[in-house]
């Protein structure tokens, strides 16, 4: 019994200095210390062959020097800086910026890629390839369409948050625009249609003329894209009328102006959902938008008692004919002037009517300009507001 224990305590003894010896340890590990963070970066066409990487790095509170802090903007709390390199494509503009940073570059918290006007007209299927192939960016980073020079745009530096890249993701929250991800764009750039669309974005003149990088960009249209091509802009009343149809209405105000009296009830669509219903029907396409929508009245400039409820149940029809107006715009002007499938018309008779649309597809660039488009709307106010 005393040989048999001393055996097993032998192999005991043998079986954990072999797992110490196993453990791999933290050889490939990354200090923060040797990384560059990359919080946005951005694309800019600099000719056919060359395209321009800029990136905008972030340096932990103590990383820098004070003159970097200064330089910033941001009073020392952070500090950013924007390094850019040329190249061919994105990912030989990145090994050419990696000659001029110090510390490995790091993507994995990229929140925020700025395509430059010229690069969108040009084609972007190239750039969000590297974008969604790259190992370590993210999928879920937001993607816009600058007027200006992405560079240039990544230089700002915002008086409220820390950097470019927290500014345009709380502005892309609040879903007042189009909010698109790398890997939503990548998903619609596959799809039946090919179409796509980006929020547009542009400088905000800075209130102090002396300090003219105090100030940010902010989202005021929608690009549209045929295919991988930019074709035009939409501004953001119409952006509206998208949003709808896209179901991606979240917060929205809208005014409307009831008859007989004089001025204007405002309402707060707090929660709403729409749904695409198509119907092909002797040879004619079809789409009709269900649409259910609750309302908060936020002011009343009429003489109008909103208490009443049958005063407020009146108010729902205009309410409805309201919302189809900003609607039959988007429509105008995506659908018939610009025949871009942004909607996901394709994707829902492809759904409902495999066979028909497989047999169809490739002739979908002239029947979606003919798509015929109906409305179902339903609005219900809630609340009128704490007084009369």
């Amino acid at each position: 019994m005393k040989l048999r224990s001393i055996i097993e305590n032998g192999l005991l003894r043998f079986f954990l200095i072999s797992s110490v010896i196993s453990l791999s340890g933290c050889w490939d590990r990354n200090e923060v210390n040797d990384l560059a963070l990359i919080t946005a970066a951005g694309f800019d066409m600099v000719s056919d062959e060359k395209i321009e990487l800029s990136v905008l790095v972030f340096i932990p509170k103590g990383g820098g020097s004070s003159d970097q802090a200064m330089e910033s903007g941001n009073g020392g709390a952070s500090q950013t800086l924007v390094r850019s390199a040329e190249g061919k494509t994105v990912a030989d503009a990145m090994a050419k910026l990696q000659e001029k940073l110090p510390r490995k570059i790091f993507w994995g918290h990229t929140d925020v890629f700025i395509l430059d006007e010229e690069l969108a007209k040009k084609g972007i299927a190239g750039h969000v390839d590297f974008i969604m192939r790259h190992p370590t960016l993210r999928e879920r980073g937001q993607i816009f369409v600058s007027s200006q020079k992405a560079k240039k745009i990544l230089k700002l530096m915002p008086p409220l948050e820390r950097d470019l890249s927290e500014v345009l993701k709380e502005l892309s929250q609040h879903k007042l625009g189009l909010n698109i991800t790398t890997k939503k764009l990548a998903q619609m750039l596959i799809g039946d249609s090919g179409d796509c669309a980006l929020p547009w974005i542009t400088i905000l003149p800075p209130e102090n003329k002396e300090k003219p990088k105090q100030t940010i960009a902010y989202i005021t249209g929608t690009a549209i894209f045929k295919k991988d091509k930019m074709i035009g802009i939409i501004d953001d009343s119409v952006t509206r009328g998208v949003l709808w149809l896209r179901n991606e209405i979240l917060l929205g105000v809208i005014t409307i102006k009831p008859p007989k009296t004089d001025g204007y009830i405002s309402v707060n669509v707090l929660q709403a959902q729409s749904k695409l219903v198509p119907k092909i029907q002797n040879g004619k396409w079809i789409i009709t938008l269900k649409s259910v929508s609750a309302s908060d009245i936020v002011q009343n400039t009429t003489k109008l008692d909103v208490s009443n409820p049958v005063v407020l149940k009146s108010l729902e029809p205009l309410l409805a004919k309201e919302i189809e107006k900003r609607i039959k715009k988007a429509r105008n002007q995506v659908q018939e002037e610009m025949k871009a499938d942004i909607f996901g018309f394709a994707e829902a008779f492809h759904r409902k009517y495999p066979d028909v649309w497989n047999k169809k597809k490739n002739r979908w660039n002239e029947i979606y300009p003919n798509v015929e488009l109906k409305f179902d709307t339903k609005c219900h106010i809630r609340r009128q507001g704490l007084t009369s």
